[in-house]
């Protein structure tokens, strides 16, 4: 039992000295050395000629030591001894002029200023810090993580010679410091939500339910980071213009396809929203609240000048030139709305380097025993996928009608009008022929009445109907040539008997509208009437 017991306490005693071995450096030796290590090896890698990225260059590791003191390569410095290494350099650099940054522009953001701490919203235990200029963001990372992107980075490449528009992060340098034992890995990425810009509201979603819900101590924070739930409770959706919408859906729904391939799962969208109109309100347009980036000693320009670095260019930018958004005042925020809030929208894809590994299966195993497996953030990937697109694409982002949705709404209704137009006047055309055509009969009728014949008796000639010894009467009782007369009148005899136009039958007074509706509308009424009037003459 007593040298179980010794033995038992010299293990404490050496897991307590091994402790005050490995101990965390501080933040500022991180900071210090982090500057260190970066401004040595890309001032070293500019010395080494352009060529095309290798299958060995993604798995390639440079390692410096740089004493307190000095040495013939490294400069002396006032921090603890530490061992930097840099992560598949080649690569990292083809990625960065890939996204049109430049050694000396690179060197100057991370190591001219110190680097700004921020605050940590999520559970994990990673520290943030962000370069003066707001250009670039630094995270630390574990080993499995910084192991994992290692091992990402061909897919990477692949993936991002054939769409640079992404919303995934864009990396540019994976490092580790080395320091009293401890290594601290930390990856360089782009900088989503801009500080120059004030956020007033910062979303983490994930597009699951089970316990997201910003906590009672993060919502007492000056700028909280809120959760999926906050966010159907605070908002109702935002909403796009028609081509926005189908440009912000499709990115995601192709990041999300290529996170998937990867099998890559529980990470997150980063949504800033900043509220122009309460900007204006509060008078905050053109000022950084004291948070904005520090102006550089040789005036260097604070706005962003990577390539498809801004939410905007992410999704739609054609990446002609950097300076596309550059001198925009939005900051490359894309514009949406809220009821009738007008917003800036600032977004990007955030923790994707959480693999589906065995650990994660046992994590969604045991929450889906305790809990609704759909409802839990840990998920395989294709599942994951889905539910983060289909919570996204209904649920956080919408889309308003557009403006030529409008036009052709009108340009429908106005061809409505002109159809409705042309068919009045067809309508009228046909009266006017109408009319044209009672017109005439009607000066017939009446050249008839001043020609000597009795009031009314044109109107309905129907109702007398004469026998065929009129004919022969009138002809005896005139003074013209006896002979010719009667020829003629046996003519006009012989011509109605064929036509049929003469009716042997007396019409009643029942019958006197429908023989003026026949007698008005026939076919051959023009030339009825002539012979009517050659009868009375």
């Amino acid at each position: 039992m007593s040298s179980a017991t010794a033995e038992n306490g010299s293990g404490k005693a050496q897991n307590k000295s091994r402790d005050r071995t490995l101990r965390k450096p501080t933040s500022s030796a991180l900071r210090g050395a982090i500057q260190l290590g970066i401004g040595y090896t890309v001032g070293n890698l500019t010395s080494k000629p352009d060529r095309d990225v290798l299958m060995q260059d993604f798995y390639m590791v440079e390692s410096v030591f740089m004493p307190s003191e000095g040495s013939n390569l490294t400069p002396a410095h006032h921090y603890p001894d530490f061992r930097f290494k840099s992560y598949a350099p080649m690569a990292f650099r083809y990625f960065r002029e890939l996204f049109g940054i430049k050694p000396d522009d690179y060197l100057y953001s991370i190591c001219n200023e110190p680097l700004i701490e921020l605050s940590n919203p999520g559970a994990s235990s990673s520290w943030f810090y962000v370069t003066s200029d707001d250009e670039f963001i630094i995270k630390t990372v574990q080993h499995k993580e910084a192991e994992f992107l290692q091992k990402l980075l061909p897919g990477y490449y692949m993936n991002l010679n054939q769409n640079p528009r992404t919303l995934l992060p864009k990396f540019y340098g994976l490092y580790c410091v080395q320091s009293g034992g401890v290594n601290t890995r930390m990856v360089v990425m782009n900088n989503v939500l801009p500080r120059a810009m004030k956020m007033h509201y910062k979303y983490d979603l994930k597009g699951s339910t089970y316990k997201r819900r910003a906590s009672r101590k993060e919502q007492e924070k000056s700028c909280p980071t809120y959760k999926d739930l906050d966010f159907q409770d605070m908002h109702e959706g935002l909403h796009f213009d028609y081509d926005t919408y189908n440009a912000l859906v499709k990115t995601l729904q192709r990041d999300c396809r290529v996170l998937e391939s990867f099998k890559i799962m529980d990470y997150s969208l980063l949504l800033g929203i900043h509220v122009l109109d309460q900007s204006a309100k509060d008078g905050e347009a053109g000022q950084t609240g004291g948070a904005g980036p520090a102006g550089g000693s040789g005036g260097r320009p604070v706005a962003q000048k990577v390539l498809y670095s801004t939410a905007l260019e992410s999704i739609q930018g054609d990446g002609k030139s950097a300076e596309a958004v550059t001198t925009d005042a939005t900051m490359g925020g894309i514009p949406a709305k809220h009821k009738d809030e007008k917003l800036l929208i600032f977004l990007g894809i955030i923790d994707i380097l959480q693999s589906y590994r065995f650990i994660k299966k046992l994590e969604h195993s045991w929450k889906a025993l305790v809990h609704d497996g759909d409802s839990v953030s840990v998920h395989r990937p294709g599942f994951y996928a889905d539910r983060f697109l289909k919570f996204m694409s209904t649920t956080v982002f919408k889309k308003f009608p557009a403006l030529r949705s409008a036009s052709s709404k009108r340009k429908r209704t106005s061809i409505q009008n002109h159809k409705y137009a042309s068919q009045e006047v067809l309508s009228s055309q046909r009266e006017e022929k109408k009319e044209e055509k009672r017109d005439r009969l009607g000066r017939a009728r009446s050249l008839a009445s001043l020609n000597g014949q009795a009031p009314g008796s044109y109107q309905l000639p129907g109702l007398v109907t004469p026998p065929p010894g009129l004919f022969r009467a009138i002809s005896i009782g005139t003074t013209t040539s006896s002979s010719s007369l009667a020829a003629n009148n046996q003519d006009l005899e012989a011509k109605y008997k064929r036509s049929g136009d003469v009716s042997y039958s007396t019409y009643t007074l029942e019958d006197s509208s429908a023989s003026l509706a026949s007698a008005t509308s026939g076919p051959d009424r023009d030339t009825d009437d002539g012979t009517v009037l050659d009868v009375y003459l």
